[in-house]
């Protein structure tokens, strides 16, 4: 069963969470905020999703503004942006759509329909 990693403060997450049950597509939901995945389970979405980590950051939210990480990202390691994501689940880009294989980072509807075959 798919996974779905989300925020319910977040009209773009309510947006996906309402297309794939439009899909009827049967997801696990886990919000991002009130259970947000530890560095093990961040490394592995962001391996298998085949993007840069940095895509995992939500660069448009007050953490990531907050914390510096327009200017820390770079100079960061790989260990040490997997903690600050894992530290704050509003630090993470959403909505991530986790279906075994593959993993879809943000709401893209075309990519999310290639996922799930709809």
């Amino acid at each position: 069963m798919a996974k779905v990693y989300h925020y319910k403060g977040c009209s773009t997450c309510k947006k996906a969470l309402a297309w794939l049950d439009g899909k009827g597509v049967a997801a696990t939901r886990i919000d991002l905020v009130a259970t947000p995945p530890d560095a093990a389970t961040l490394k592995d979405l962001w391996k298998r999703s085949g993007e840069p980590l940095q895509r995992f950051f939500n660069t448009s939210g007050e953490s990531y503004r907050a914390g510096g990480f327009k200017d820390r990202l770079a100079t960061m390691s790989d260990a040490e942006k997997l903690a600050a994501l894992a530290a704050d689940g509003k630090l993470v880009k959403r909505p991530i759509l986790d279906l075994g294989k593959s993993v879809k980072v943000g709401f893209k509807e075309a990519e999310w329909a290639e996922g799930v075959g709809a």
